[in-house]
């Protein structure tokens, strides 16, 4: 009898081990290739089909291909030993990378691919797997690998490799899960393609398969209601037009909020796509709107600054002066954002990437703006004055000037440039909107964006001088405005600092420090030789004990501020892949997309992100917070804002379970509607 149940004992055991046969390679790594790693792992089914997953992990900077790399790659391969016949891969939704004019598709951080195998296999499982990564150069690597069939598993690895072949199955498209009112045409050089979901598109994407004799470019994407217009540029392998499409297959895949479809749709001839229904003048209302919101934004007080000292020359001047000046200081605004618009075009030309405020991204310019502000600061401080001669004043000024020390109308111009500048690290309503249909539309509709920007942050100044009377109603000259005019100094200063604080991410906090330091010590060594030793002594003892006096009331009022002020939000980096795990799991997502020269960002952080509610809601157990850094240029973060139709920071997003589409909120965080909105996106929990 006891033999009898050994027996069935084993028979069972029998019927349960093959559930549990899987193999593993581990990760496997090459000396020839230290920026990427590989693992393979298998498990044969009852059914005759064995299951294999190719996990892939890179390092931050380098990519992989999809099955069709788009004008430059290649697509992972595995050569079978021996041949295997039936085997079929499934490939997650891939990204578009956009790299000196040659656009992509593939892979960045890690990806797991899941590949199926039908029929008999032998025990072992043997093959060479070669993969293509690219940062600045590219590598092709060869990693060949063996699998034992037959190696037991235990039930843990057993269950994880289950969950994570199911994960990796649901990031591969699926057919009709978008719509299936698909139509694409040929004409002129390029693919047209429309397509109506009845639910609406918010931020779809196409990935293309390869077609012979045709590389297809970056799709131009547009959205009207239900309806889906895609341009594809269509070449040849020389660059050149290419053949004639009419008659091809062509698969592609569409992905929008979370869902990705892959449909096949027969080239027919040219379709006429809808044009947009937003006409072009209420694009620019929106610039108009945007550029005079900007004058209101964190950063005003730089410009305001700049403001306040021009009407401070205005004492004892002719109204046409007044008026003169100010229109000189409104063609300084309108021309730093013509020279912007000729970076946004020149970038634009060189396929780089393209934003608001990006320019604070290279340290260059932060170190430019660095030297403008403190000799600004020196000149309110009185360490040195800029005089021209009065015939150089008559030559720049329109009208006559009087030959009394006014400076021309060249420092009026210099300053409504600086304060555009010191002005764009800001983000406003309607100005992100603005900015990103510019860098998408034609370039000449992008420098009438552009001039409309100008006009609406110039219209303040352009309203003094249609009105001069409201810069002459001042005080009458006196004291005072010795005192103000160190107020800016101040301010100046300020803004000078933080600019130098700046360039902490690009030569190190510790050489910050030094050049802030002689930028300290050149000021006060500045005022001893302008005004006397005495003075100097003064300056430096106030300077000290202000510092002294703000870092002892700090420590004294620690217990206030310091627990509302502290981030105890677990932020994770910001990833596509981590948005759609977030939300396969059912969980909510806040997204933060934020920068080190962002002033607007420092507000929302300082006046919404860090308050107590808000951070005991970012904390809660379904929400992952995300947060991406552009303080330097990040292809993954530019295409993130891309895609959202966004060029400016700061930029936040929720998505949740009753929000698969993601919520945009405003520039300028309302903590009562980013609350109301995180609470909305998880609906109701059953």
């Amino acid at each position: 009898m006891f033999n009898l149940y050994k027996t069935a004992l084993f028979c069972l055991l029998l019927l349960w081990m093959p559930t549990l046969w899987a193999a593993d390679s581990g990760w496997l790594v090459t000396p020839q290739n230290d920026h990427a790693k590989v693992r393979l792992r298998a498990e044969p089914s009852a059914g005759g089909e064995t299951r294999m997953l190719l996990s892939v992990q890179l390092e931050k900077g380098w990519k992989t291909y999809w099955r069709s790399p788009g004008e430059g790659g290649i697509a992972p391969t595995i050569v079978w030993t021996p041949p295997l016949e039936k085997v079929k891969w499934f490939w997650p939704v891939p990204q578009r990378f956009d790299v000196s004019g040659i656009s992509t598709q593939g892979y960045h951080e890690q990806v797991m691919l899941p590949i199926v195998i039908s029929g008999p296999l032998p025990k072992t499982l043997s093959g060479t797997l070669t993969l293509s990564t690219c940062s600045n150069v590219c590598i092709l690597t060869d990693y060949p690998f063996s699998l034992d069939l037959t190696s037991p598993i235990s039930a843990a690895n057993q269950q994880q490799f289950e969950h994570d072949f199911a994960q990796a199955m649901g990031q591969v498209p699926i057919a009709n899960a978008l719509t299936k009112q698909i139509q694409a045409g040929y004409g002129n050089g390029e693919v047209q393609i429309h397509a109506i979901r009845e639910e609406g598109w918010q931020q779809p994407a196409l990935f293309f398969d390869t077609l012979e004799d045709a590389d297809l470019g970056k799709p131009i994407v547009s959205v009207q209601g239900k309806q889906l217009s895609v341009r594809v540029p269509a070449t040849d392998g020389w660059g050149e037009g290419s053949a004639d499409l009419q008659g091809k297959q062509l698969t592609m895949v569409i992905t929008d909020g979370g869902l990705a479809q892959e449909a096949n749709v027969m080239i027919g001839p040219a379709i006429t796509l809808p044009t947009s229904s937003t006409a072009f003048w209420s694009w620019i209302l929106m610039a108009l709107t945007g550029g005079l919101i900007l004058n209101l934004m964190p950063c005003v007080l730089p410009v305001l600054a700049m403001k306040l000292g021009s009407i401070l020359h205005t004492e004892h001047q002719t109204r046409r002066q007044v008026r003169w000046q100010f229109l000189a200081s409104s063609a300084g605004i309108i021309t730093s954002f013509w020279l912007l618009a000729l970076l946004m075009t020149a970038l634009r030309l060189g396929n780089h990437a393209l934003g608001w405020g990006i320019q604070f991204q290279n340290p260059w310019f932060i170190g430019f703006m660095v030297v403008v502000t403190a000799l600004f600061t020196a000149n309110l401080f009185g360490l040195f004055e800029i005089q021209l001669s009065s015939s150089l004043n008559t030559r720049i000024a329109a009208p006559r000037i009087e030959k009394s020390g006014v400076r021309g109308m060249a420092g009026h111009f210099g300053q409504g440039a600086l304060a555009t500048l010191l002005a764009t690290p800001c983000s406003a309503p309607f100005l992100g909107t603005a900015v990103a249909f510019a860098l998408a539309a034609p370039l000449p509709a992008l420098w009438g964006i552009f001039t409309a920007l100008g006009v609406g942050m110039s219209l303040p100044w352009l309203a003094v001088a249609a009105w001069p009377k409201l810069a002459l109603c001042l005080p009458k000259p006196g004291r005072w405005m010795n005192h103000l005019r160190i107020a800016m100094g101040v301010l100046m200063l300020a803004s000078s600092l933080w600019l130098l604080s700046l360039m902490a991410s690009h030569i190190g906090l510790q050489a910050v420090m030094v050049m802030t330091g002689v930028l300290l010590l050149a000021l006060i060594f500045g005022i001893g030789w302008r005004y006397g030793a005495r003075i100097a002594t003064i300056v430096s003892l106030i300077s000290v004990l202000l510092v002294g006096a703000l870092l002892l009331a700090g420590s004294l009022t620690a217990n206030l501020w310091r627990k509302p002020l502290h981030d105890n939000v677990a932020w994770q980096p910001l990833t596509e892949s981590a948005i759609k795990q977030a939300l396969h799991e059912n969980k909510r997502v806040f997204v933060d997309v934020t920068a080190d020269w962002c002033v607007t960002c420092k507000v929302n952080k300082l006046h919404v992100l860090m308050r107590d509610d808000v951070q005991k809601a970012l904390q809660a157990p379904d929400v992952v917070a995300l947060r991406g850094d552009w303080t330097r240029p990040s292809a993954s973060i530019t295409q993130f804002l891309r895609e959202r139709g966004s060029v400016a920071i700061p930029f936040n997003q929720i998505y949740g379970p009753q929000q698969q589409q993601g919520v945009v909120l405003s520039p300028l965080l309302d903590r009562d509607v980013l609350l109301k909105e995180l609470a909305a996106a998880k609906g109701d929990q059953k």
